[in-house]
This record gives C-alpha cells, sequence and structure tokens, in this order.
C-alpha cells in the first residue's frame, strides 16, 4: 500500500503578524513556520497505516526552501520519502492551482490513500481536499476521525455538526481530510530526526508536473483583494 500525505507550512501560532504592503498576504519576513496543526494529524494516521503493515508513506508540500524544514520533520516523524513541489509561480496560485499541483503528484505516486488535514490554519479554509478529489475522480470523507482499512476500502468515522458521527465505507484510491483531535500525533525521535538526514526529497517544478503554463497569477480564479490580522 502506498500512502501519500499532503502537508502545508503556516506561520507558527505565536508568530507576529503583519499584512504586506499591497494588503493581500501577511509580511513572512523574520516569522517562524510550523506544520499546519490539522496536517500533523493526517501525518499521524498515516503513520499508523505503516505501523500496522506494509505502506510506503509518502510526504507531500508545496512552497519555497523553507518548507524543506516541514519535510524533514515529517520524515523524521517516519514517513519514508518527500516530494518538494518548490516552484515560485505556486507563491500566487489559488486553492484550484495548488490542487491541480498535489494532484500531478498524485497521479505520478498513485496512491491507495491521500491523507490531509481538514484545514489550513492560516486561511481557514477546506478547499483543497475536495479540489483534489475532484481532479483524480475519487470517493473523499472530510472531518474524518477515525479510519479502518480493509483490502480494498477504507472504513470511517465523520464529525458531523452539533457532534454528530457518520460511518461510511469508501473503495480505495480514495482522499481523507482528516479532522484534529483524530489520534495522538507523536514527536519526532532523535533517532527519527538523525535517519531523516538520509532520507530522499525529490525537488519538483511546475514544468516537471506539466503544469508550467496552467498554475500561477495568470491563471486564478480567486482574487484575494484584501486581509485583515
Amino acid at each position: 500500500m502506498k500512502v501519500m500525505v499532503c502537508l502545508k507550512q503556516v506561520p507558527h501560532q505565536d508568530a507576529r503578524l503583519d499584512v504586506n504592503a499591497d494588503g493581500t498576504w501577511i509580511q513572512e519576513d523574520n516569522i517562524k513556520f510550523e506544520i499546519n496543526s490539522y496536517d500533523t494529524y493526517a501525518i499521524e494516521e498515516a503513520l499508523r497505516l505503516k505501523d500496522a503493515g506494509d505502506a510506503e508513506v509518502v510526504v507531500v508540500s508545496i512552497g519555497p526552501d523553507r518548507v524543506t524544514q516541514a519535510l524533514r520533520t515529517a520524515l523524521g516523524m517516519g514517513a519514508d520519502r518527500a516530494i518538494h513541489v518548490n516552484d515560485p509561480a505556486t507563491a500566487e496560485a489559488d486553492a484550484l492551482g495548488l490542487a491541480k499541483v498535489l494532484a500531478a503528484v498524485a497521479k505520478e505516486e498513485n496512491p491507495d490513500i491521500i491523507f490531509t488535514g481538514l484545514m489550513a490554519d492560516d486561511g481557514n479554509a477546506s478547499a483543497i481536499p475536495p479540489m483534489l478529489a475532484a481532479l483524480l475522480d475519487i470517493p473523499s470523507a472530510t472531518g474524518v476521525t477515525a479510519t479502518e482499512i480493509s483490502d480494498s476500502a477504507v472504513r470511517v468515522e465523520r464529525e458531523l455538526e452539533g457532534g454528530a458521527v457518520e460511518v461510511v465505507e469508501l473503495p480505495m484510491p480514495c482522499l481523507l481530510a482528516i479532522q484534529t483531535g483524530a489520534n495522538q500525533v507523536r514527536y519526532a525521535s532523535l533517532k527519527g530526526i538523525m535517519q531523516a538526514k538520509k532520507k530522499p526529497v525529490d525537488v519538483k517544478t511546475l514544468a516537471d508536473l506539466g503544469l508550467a503554463d496552467a498554475v500561477g497569477p495568470d491563471h486564478n480564479k480567486t482574487l484575494i483583494d484584501k486581509i485583515y490580522v
């Protein structure tokens, strides 16, 4: 079994945030970054599948050079290898553009399960998981709090409004967007951190994925007018 985990690096929860000059994003200079908290639960869920049997865990992230730190952290936790899509055009890409990038990686990797976090801490949006599933034409479930794997299907529990829980079964391949609190996230051990230095991080550009003319500000479907912090 192959499992792909999509993770995002976001500003540290204690970072002081200031809006940039044009008012469309935060000023990123001199602030610390960390793995999106929702995505840490997705990583842990994937690693539990690895612990339970024969599964390869591949972590994927999009962003500048600093994203390598987040990928190395995931490798230190136990992931087998990492893919870093590093291309300047992705910095201003909208959610659909980023979903296209992840879909291109998924088509190359052909995973049985894709794990994502339910949403991103910085934008509080849950747009990419369903977009990614739609682009790949695979079933998906969001707000997942528990998973159980059989030979060709995944049984999941989903958190609904008002504390209700829905139980659904999805055929593989599928995408699962994990809710916070779904598990107890492990820390990267010293041994894991040392081993992570030897694990491969494959760096790709949009051209490598055949998306040089498909992703970026000129192809966005949504536009950020102003943000406030």
